[in-house]
């Protein structure tokens, strides 16, 4: 059983985050057991043809000897998210880490398992390795988690709103124990239901909630003290996840405004981007957006700015005509 004392500026620190890192480090489990992570076979069955490519293989070493089933994953190689990162920057992050706290992260995970023979070369040498760990996990997302990460983000997005609209409502007692059933809020403190046995207090620095499709028993906590303090959580509806995502056949929508803007208007029950669009169609960036900006014309999607992103969503009007098609 784990405890995290809260202050009130911690409370007030709550945020939700997607962490494309978290992502890319934890799939790694699922590749390791597919029998106990079937929902992800069909992309299990992908990333081991990617895996078992050699010049693949080399430079994602290092990634998997420190990714070891039955293990905690090192703290800085899951760096706590804000909200809107990106890949580029939690990288950045990783490559920042000083050597004491690779070397103290390193140790912390050795009370269940001895380290592999990179993790103990990484031990020894934290400065001079931890470029290749970077790499690996670079490589890994490009070639593995890329392809699907417009899907996996869109399954993310729609998990944080929904948790932040609780938030919102509930207030921070409610909203914990609504996220896992091994969570409830005690008095001034979250505790946690799991095998960890820690006694951490968050001194203010808030804590960083982030969704995963890739854990699904616990809350995975960042909790030494040199870690911003961050918990992974298993995302909802991941059985969802692999789902085809075109309209359906024969869907009557379809013939009123054709396949390709039903199945947009499908897909932005969620936020997404143009690229996002275009990479879970398989159609061109230049037809999405022609789609799109007739969808926004009839007042069947709305925008918004993220940083440097444009994301659509459906209306309520499109919302209403999803619903009749579907003859709900």
């Amino acid at each position: 059983m784990s405890e995290l004392r809260f202050s009130l500026a911690d409370v007030a620190g709550v945020r939700l985050a997607v962490s494309p890192v978290n992502e890319t480090v934890m799939s790694m489990w699922a590749l390791a057991n597919p029998v106990r992570y079937a929902v992800h076979l069909p992309w299990i069955d992908r990333a081991r043809v990617t895996l078992h490519r050699p010049e693949v293989a080399d430079r994602v070493r290092p990634l998997v000897g420190l990714v070891v089933p039955g293990r905690w994953l090192p703290d800085f190689l899951t760096p706590a998210a804000r909200p809107n990162v990106e890949m580029a920057e939690q990288l950045d992050q990783i490559a920042a880490t000083p050597p004491a706290v690779v070397v103290q992260d390193l140790l912390a995970t050795t009370w269940q398992k001895p380290l592999s023979p990179f993790g103990r070369a990484l031990l020894a040498d934290p400065g001079g390795l931890l470029p290749q760990v970077v790499d690996a996990v670079r490589v890994w997302y490009d070639e593995a988690i890329a392809p699907d990460w417009p899907r996996m983000r869109a399954l993310l997005d729609g998990d944080v709103a929904y948790r932040a609209a609780q938030l919102a409502e509930s207030g921070a007692g409610r909203f914990f124990e609504h996220l896992h059933p091994s969570l409830r809020w005690h008095g001034d403190r979250v505790i946690s239901d799991d095998t960890f046995e820690r006694d951490f207090d968050l001194r203010g620095r808030g804590l960083a909630l982030i969704p995963t499709v890739f854990t699904e028993q616990h809350v995975l906590w960042n909790l030494l003290e040199d870690s911003l303090p961050a918990g992974a959580y298993p995302v909802r509806a991941v059985g969802t996840l692999w789902e085809a995502t075109a309209s359906p056949p024969g869907d009557p929508l379809a013939r009123v405004i054709g396949p390709g803007r039903t199945t947009l208007l499908y897909l932005l029950e969620t936020a997404l981007t143009t690229s996002d669009l275009a990479r879970l169609t398989g159609m061109s960036a230049g037809n999405v957006s022609q789609h799109l900006a007739a969808l926004h014309g009839a007042g069947l999607v709305s925008r918004s700015r993220e940083g440097r992103h444009v994301r659509y969503r459906n209306t309520d009007a499109a919302a209403v005509l999803l619903r009749a098609s579907r003859g709900e």
